[in-house]
């Protein structure tokens, strides 16, 4: 059997440009929601989202603001949509992380890519279909279809440095990130590459996506004013979610190959798992039977026992179904086995980046596997009733010491899941 290891990893999301200022910002228990800049908001009924913002356009003072022109060629930043130059930046970060750009023929055909999206180039979508309305069809821009589509995150990332393997991407909404770790992972165990360049991006923060969620009830509305406690899993006062953008992007590698080129191994990826919930296109199963499965799935594939788990980073978007259902499916999965479960949400703090949120919470899980620090669950102020025997990490991180394995969760509209496992090397 080939083993999976994760040899680089790239992260960019509200509260860091890299790896190195996401985990330290998401450990410290900074906020990267805000009252949204990118457009204007007075013709909408939420105004608050986790955006990475832009500095080119003068409207921000964020600390953590990106140029996509500081990265990319301005005539290319032009023909992509903002989740495209998104999974750029964060691949670029994890294969200088992984030491892996290789220039023979061998590696580049041995090289492939799955990077997925929730919906893709929306902001591409709605900006010309404003042209197309308000001038003519004529001012749709040639290059409108390549810039929404969203295996063109893959296409651009490939032709960037020449990886001609397995090429693809994966939408399946809110479990997208999860998913591309999976489907990648039987690439290589498959023996058609030895390396996948994988992960998740979305930036969605536009005016006909939060309209869309805000109509659909899903996003959090209550708390405008103080756009940073908006986000609140597991809270009394949660009343939906927080719309986040972002890409991470993880390097994973035959075991043996990694070896062989003298990688620098980070952790293994003990197995995976998915499922479909059966049950409705937006509301999870109500006792989380799906989710069970992905995770019973993954704990099987992974060859370890569930208590082997230390730390479980929730898929806890803030909404009061999908946060209990998704206890009550860790709560079955453990049956009978005493122990407290350490378990927190990272979108507390950088809002639900949709199809980027399951890659990019794969990453705070490794991190919390090799430093033993978990990253709390902001704004759990008045946790709602029936949490016994979960540690759900309020208001600050702590170290727990030594964790041999790690679960991530990811659960999207339609009931699909999906449960990825990362432990120390074997």
């Amino acid at each position: 059997m080939r083993r999976i290891v994760v040899t680089g990893m790239g992260a960019l999301t509200s509260i860091g440009l890299n790896l190195e200022q996401n985990w330290k910002n998401i450990i410290n228990g900074v906020s990267g929601i805000s009252k949204i800049e990118c457009f204007d908001t007075s013709n909408v009924s939420v105004k608050i989202a986790g955006e990475i913002k832009e500095p080119q356009h003068g409207r921000s003072e964020a600390n953590f603001a990106v140029n996509l022109e500081d990265y990319i060629d301005p005539k290319e930043v032009k023909k992509m949509d903002k989740f495209m130059a998104y999974s750029i930046i964060a691949t670029e970060e994890a294969l200088t992380q992984a030491n892996w750009k290789p220039e023979d023929e061998e590696g580049r055909s041995r090289t492939g890519v799955i990077i997925g999206s929730g919906i893709g180039g929306l902001y591409t979508i709605e900006s010309n279909t404003r042209k197309m309305i308000e001038k003519s069809p004529k001012f749709v821009s040639p290059f409108f279809v390549p810039a929404s589509i969203i295996n063109l995150a893959s296409g651009y990332v490939s032709m960037k440095y020449g990886f001609n393997g397995p090429n693809c991407a994966v939408t399946t909404a809110c479990a997208t990130g999860g998913h591309a770790i999976y489907h990648a992972s039987h690439i290589i165990k498959a023996g058609d590459a030895d390396v996948m360049v994988v992960g998740g991006a979305e930036s969605c923060i536009c005016e006909l996506g939060i309209a869309g969620f805000a109509s659909a009830k899903a996003l959090s509305k209550s708390f405008e004013d103080e756009p940073r406690k908006a986000s609140r899993p597991w809270d009394k006062a949660r009343d939906g979610f927080v719309m986040g953008e972002g890409a991470g992007i993880l390097i994973l590698e035959e075991y043996e190959h990694a070896k062989k080129r003298g990688a620098k191994i980070i952790c293994e990826l003990y197995g995976g798992g998915a499922s479909g919930d059966a049950h409705h296109i937006t509301a999870p199963h109500p006792e989380g039977f799906g989710a069970k499965l992905a995770m019973k799935m993954a704990i099987k594939n992974a060859g370890i026992d569930v208590k082997d788990i230390g730390y479980i980073n929730a898929h806890g978007t803030s909404t009061p179904l999908g946060d209990m259902a998704e206890l009550n499916a860790v709560r079955d999965l453990l049956g009978k086995e005493k122990k407290t479960i350490v378990m927190s949400s990272t979108k507390s703090a950088i809002g639900h980046c949709l199809g980027a949120a399951g890659a990019i919470e794969a990453i705070y899980s490794i991190m919390a596997l090799t430093t033993g620090d978990i990253p709390p669950t902001l704004n759990l102020e008045n946790p709602e009733d029936g949490l016994e025997g979960f540690d759900l990490m309020p208001l600050k991180s702590r170290n727990i010491g030594e964790i041999k394995a790690v679960l991530s969760n990811s659960f999207g509209f339609g009931g699909t899941n999906s449960s990825v496992i990362f432990g120390k090397v074997r």
